[in-house]
């Protein structure tokens, strides 16, 4: 198969679809690897790198697309790179289109199949495509909050850890997941004090074991979460619904009785964000104020590290995109867990969380993908 890498085009985003390490896998298996000039600049790969495991190197992004039977990414793609999604091409990036609608309709419309990272699944449930950027983001979280918290970016002037005969900062992190658990363990090292609260009483029982009592576990109520963002320096957010918009756990009215200063970073605003007040922002400009708490929602938070993300990131995703190489659209009928990546094909919705989230008509991946194969034979299989 022929496997594009564009290079990432949001803004201060550093990361690359594929390491020359992983393109030497895909070279290895027979495929051919077309990468776009300057595509792995952000993590000082060069070009020559590049061709040297065997990839092709192509003076632009229209020649990649053009070229390229499936693409692969990092980001969602932007309007422009929509632009250029060629009918039965596969995509295989982050997509988080629940909040997306736009995005979701110019990929119908492209009539290509896109396969989402994050709600790619495992045989024990969890999101393993997801899981290393959030371990990334979780611990950039802490060090985000950190610099929100210094006053001159508007914080309460506070050290995390505070130091012999002062108060440490109070951490609140919403969601035990794999970001919020990451999030703590940061957290923890720099000596803030913090609670994390869960929905989940098995979840809180394995946190209290992990951290060894390190930690403050409350189960997630209403009250609870007031009490808690309340008395807080900085609130994490770290909830995840897979395909789903995070639900709102701060609204704006919430915001009047935290401590002035306060911070809260969203690192679910790829999903919408779990703050009613939260809008997406940049690295270069990462934060602004509401109502007198400092607000931090990089929507890429991994792209400021862009050299141990894009390991990481293809650490985990390159099983499944040598499958998608190997197979076609064929892997996605073999293994369940890939197929419940799938988001969209040829004009249709195929995960129901996007579907409900975007109120669309929901098409069985599998059927979906038996037709396709029924209709063009061989070449999506090969």
């Amino acid at each position: 198969m022929r496997i594009g890498v564009p290079k990432e085009i949001k803004p201060q985003e550093y990361r690359v679809g594929l390491t020359p390490g992983a393109v030497r896998e895909y070279v290895a298996a027979g495929h051919d690897v077309l990468v776009e000039a300057g595509a792995g600049a952000g993590i000082k790969a060069d070009d020559a790198a590049y061709e040297k495991v065997g990839a092709r190197v192509a003076p632009s992004a229209d020649a990649v697309f053009a070229e390229a039977e499936m693409i692969v990414k990092v980001k969602e793609p932007q309007a422009v790179e929509r632009k250029r999604l060629l009918e039965g091409q596969i995509l295989f990036t982050y997509l988080h289109l629940a909040p997306d609608p736009e995005q979701t309709d110019d990929l119908m419309r492209s009539g290509c199949s896109a396969v989402a990272y994050e709600t790619v699944t495992d045989a024990h449930g969890r999101l393993p495509l997801l899981a290393p950027m959030s371990e990334v983001a979780g611990r950039l979280s802490i060090e985000a909050a950190g610099r929100a918290l210094q006053r001159f970016n508007g914080g309460r002037g506070l050290l995390l850890g505070g130091v012999p005969g002062v108060q440490p900062a109070r951490v609140v992190v919403l969601g035990g997941g794999v970001v919020g658990t990451h999030a703590a363990r940061m957290a923890i090292g720099l000596g803030a004090e913090v609670t994390i609260i869960d929905k989940s009483l098995p979840r809180l029982r394995d946190l209290d074991e992990l951290f060894e009592s390190q930690v403050r576990t409350r189960f997630s109520s209403l009250e609870t979460i007031e009490e808690e963002v309340f008395n807080a320096d900085a609130v994490i957010g770290a909830v995840l619904v897979p395909g789903a918009s995070a639900p709102k756990l701060v609204t704006r009215d919430m915001l009047k009785h935290m401590k002035p200063g306060a911070v809260v970073v969203d690192v679910a605003i790829d999903q919408g964000g779990c703050f009613e007040t939260s809008r997406p922002t940049t690295h270069s400009d990462p934060m602004f104020e509401v109502d007198g708490v400092v607000h931090y929602c990089v929507a890429n938070m991994p792209g400021a590290v862009p050299l141990t993300s894009s390991q990481a990131l293809n650490n985990a995703t390159l099983p499944f995109g040598l499958a998608l190489a190997n197979k076609g659209l064929g892997a996605v009928l073999d293994d369940p867990h890939l197929r419940a990546g799938l988001n969209v094909h040829r004009g249709a919705i195929t995960h129901p969380a996007v579907a409900e989230s975007l109120n669309l008509p929901l098409r069985d991946p599998a059927e979906a993908v038996r037709a396709e194969l029924g209709r063009n034979g061989p070449r999506l299989a090969s």
